[in-house]
């Protein structure tokens, strides 16, 4: 079981990003998806998580307006839009398949974790 999560990168403050995670359909199909970050020297926390049919999405309070996640279950494919970025949210981003059909902010609800990207905004 692998989950590849790509698009990180370096940007501007108030710049965007496009981050994706791919799975195997067996991976995805039924569970929710969450992305997580890690800023270094802290704990991995909740960003962002999307239902199986994507009718139901949940943000940390910091992303709320600025951070969108979609899912597009043809591709096995969940996607994280980041506007508006700020210095604070430089960290890695890990997306993580959730063995519940609805997300939860709490990491141990993931079973499978990909390998993470790299997102790095400058001030």
């Amino acid at each position: 079981v692998q989950l590849q999560a790509s698009g990180g990168g370096l940007v501007q403050a108030g710049g965007s990003l496009t981050l994706s995670c791919a799975a195997s359909k067996r991976t995805f199909s039924n569970n929710a998806v969450g992305w997580f970050r890690q800023a270094p020297g802290k704990e991995r926390e909740f960003v962002a998580g999307i239902s199986w049919r994507g009718e139901s999405t949940l943000y940390t309070d910091s992303v709320k307006g600025r951070f969108t996640i979609s899912r597009d279950n043809a591709k096995n494919t969940v996607y994280l839009q980041m506007n508006s970025l700020k210095p604070g949210d430089t960290a890695v981003y890990y997306c993580g398949s959730n063995r519940l059909s609805q997300p939860t902010q709490a990491s141990e609800f993931y079973r499978y974790w990909g390998q993470g990207t790299q997102v790095t905004v400058s001030s």
